[in-house]
């Protein structure tokens, strides 16, 4: 059974964020879908990641295409997740089900500590997961370097 980790930016917004935590996913032998609510922040995030740190690049693709199946990260407004993804990430307050955490290796819900609405957002999107079984962590980078804050288990 995954876990959910719940990041609280404030300081990295989520385009210097994601990049970060995806290459980790990557890292870790996972394929990942990153699920948003609408296409102009996916196509904000698709031009980001061919300029990742590093190299340059990391590997990906939008959900819709003929190799959707052979993405490593697959960039998608749905709920499915055609690459096989281990690795679920939420932006945007995008949906997360409890089921999904439970099937998932680690599904990442990343939000805006400077946008009222967004941590409303987060924390429904907590109570979700936790009422339905799933292991949640919040992690905060207030100080500056990520913290571990608070777990449901």
């Amino acid at each position: 059974m995954g876990e959910a980790y719940f990041y609280h930016m404030t300081r990295t917004p989520l385009e210097a964020t994601l990049p970060v935590l995806l290459g980790k996913a990557l890292g870790a032998g996972w394929r990942v879908a990153v699920r948003g609510r609408g296409a102009p922040l996916m196509d904000q995030l698709d031009a980001k990641l061919w300029m990742a740190p590093g190299d340059g690049f990391l590997p990906h693709g939008r959900a819709g295409g003929p190799h959707d199946a052979d993405q490593p990260i697959l960039l998608t407004v749905g709920d499915e997740v055609p690459n096989g993804a281990t690795c679920l990430v939420s932006v945007d307050g995008a949906e997360v089900s409890p089921e999904e955490v439970a099937a998932m290796e680690r599904v990442m819900i990343l939000f805006d500590g400077n946008n009222d609405d967004a941590v409303v957002r987060a924390r429904e999107q907590w109570r979700v997961v936790t009422k339905g079984g799933a292991v949640a962590k919040y992690w905060s980078q207030e100080t500056g370097n990520w913290a571990l804050k608070a777990s449901s288990g």
